[in-house]
């Protein structure tokens, strides 16, 4: 479910004062909020500003009172600013050239002086639906492309280990507050997950949740992914986009590996939290987005300030409060569950049969210590699911505690897999032989880091 917008205000825009006090009196008996221009500059101006549900515009002004160019010329330049902005026309000196004039340079309706109160109400409510649909649309399929581009995170959220339950009484009673949050702890461990548990237990669950992988967005489009552009900002910016801020209105927006923000991009971070309000790229006009902010690092950003490449003051904004995620190898409890459940989802995925965990294996699971976490264990459920011979699983297929498996050695029968299942192979083989190090394993596979991270998002790693 998407959140409901906020109501745009209506911009009034006439010469005569009386006029303007007598509509502003008016909509807000309505409950229509309003802000008033006396002229076509201050219009564009206030346009330039900030947003609006709907432009109310005269047509005719000081410098010329009977030809409603004034007024078309206004609509014309708003209507290109905003192609969306509805806008209606009003004049005392109506006639069918000049509503048509109007219509064609962008109006969405006409209106005469004096004017009906109830179907100039019923005009501007129709519109501001209108207006607040299209936004809703368009969030919608850009969070639906977003989510479609890079996919649905199969990792379970399973807790029953008594470290983890002390860790859940936490957010329990953080899950309502929207006090911002930074998750530590080792690579692979489950930070999103947890950000996600986090989301689904608030009040904010029927919202969307947002997640950014700071270290995959290269730096010069850094403003681009985080507050959105309009067309024409550069030279590939071939449509408005929709911002991560905008994307995440009323939900959670999560920032994996908040470390990687360059230091140079921090201040712009920093002046959005502080400020509650962020631009897009290309345009003046303050947005506002209601998010929780969730955080997460796996590094220590507190020696990365003493080190000068983080901010203090960002630091101090993102650990309101601080959770730290226990490694895999502290909750015992939970290995075996996180083992089934990658064993079932990865045979459904790759239409294989469902394998086993003998009592030895589900030994073996539990003695090995996990360096790589959670990320380490679905990767090695996925592995035996494809190259694993027999269902019932023994130690020996599990390739842990110096074990072998086909996968150890790099010697699997490609001819065997498809062309996915062998890059995926070959990509978790890189990132292992690289201690979890997405730059050194891009490297090894001869990959920009860009690419890299496109892979990853494709096979959802």
């Amino acid at each position: 479910m998407t959140a409901q917008l906020p109501a745009l205000p209506i911009l009034v825009a006439d010469d005569d004062a009386a006029v303007r006090s007598t509509l502003r009196i008016f909509l807000n008996s309505e409950g229509l909020d309003c802000e008033l221009a006396a002229s076509p500059a201050e219009a564009l101006a206030a346009l330039a500003r900030r947003e609006f549900g709907v432009l109310l515009a005269d047509m005719n002004y000081s410098r010329d009172t009977t030809s409603g160019a004034e007024g078309l010329s206004l609509i014309n330049q708003a209507s290109a600013a905003d192609p969306q902005l509805p806008i209606v026309a009003m004049t005392a000196w109506g006639s069918v050239a000049l509503a048509v004039e109007a219509m064609r340079g962008g109006a969405s309706d006409f209106i005469e002086k004096p004017w009906d109160n109830q179907r100039l109400a019923s005009i501007l409510r129709n519109l501001l639906a209108l207006r607040q649909t299209r936004q809703v649309n368009q969030r919608l399929a850009a969070r639906n492309q977003l989510l479609s581009a890079e996919g649905q995170n199969s990792r379970p959220w399973i807790a029953a280990s008594p470290a983890m339950q002390a860790l859940m009484a936490q957010v329990e009673r953080l899950k309502d507050a929207d006090v911002t949050l930074l998750i530590t702890g080792e690579n692979g461990s489950g930070k999103s997950q947890l950000a996600q548990a986090i989301h689904r237990a608030s009040a904010r669950a029927r919202a969307p949740f947002i997640s950014v992988n700071m270290g995959a967005i290269p730096d010069t489009l850094f403003e681009s992914e985080m507050f959105g552009h309009e067309k024409g900002a550069f030279t590939d910016a071939r449509q408005t986009r929709i911002g991560r801020f905008e994307l995440a209105d009323g939900g959670t927006l999560f920032l994996d590996e908040v470390g990687n923000i360059p230091l140079n991009q921090q201040a712009k971070l920093l002046q959005v939290l502080e400020g509650g309000q962020f631009e897009r790229l290309g345009s003046a006009k303050a947005r506002r987005a209601d998010v929780r902010l969730i955080a997460a690092s796996n590094a220590d950003l507190a020696q990365m300030v003493e080190l000068g490449s983080f901010r203090r003051d960002l630091l101090y904004r993102l650990n309101s409060v601080q959770l730290h995620l226990p490694p895999l190898r502290e909750r015992g409890a939970d290995i075996v569950s996180l083992a089934e459940h990658y064993l079932a989802s990865h045979a459904q995925r790759y239409q294989r049969p469902t394998k086993t965990l003998s009592p030895a294996a589900r030994a073996a699971l539990l003695q090995h210590r996990w360096p790589g976490n959670v990320r380490e264990l679905a990767h090695c459920m996925e592995r035996v699911s494809l190259l694993a011979q027999q269902e019932l699983l023994e130690p020996a297929d599990l390739g842990l505690n110096g074990g072998t498996t086909p996968l150890a050695t790099a010697a699997f029968d490609a001819g065997e897999l498809t062309l996915e299942e062998a890059e995926v192979i070959l990509i978790r083989t890189a990132l292992k032989r690289a201690g979890g190090n997405a730059p050194q394993a891009a490297q090894a596979l001869g990959l920009s880091r860009s690419a890299f991270y496109r892979r990853l998002e494709k096979y959802r790693l």
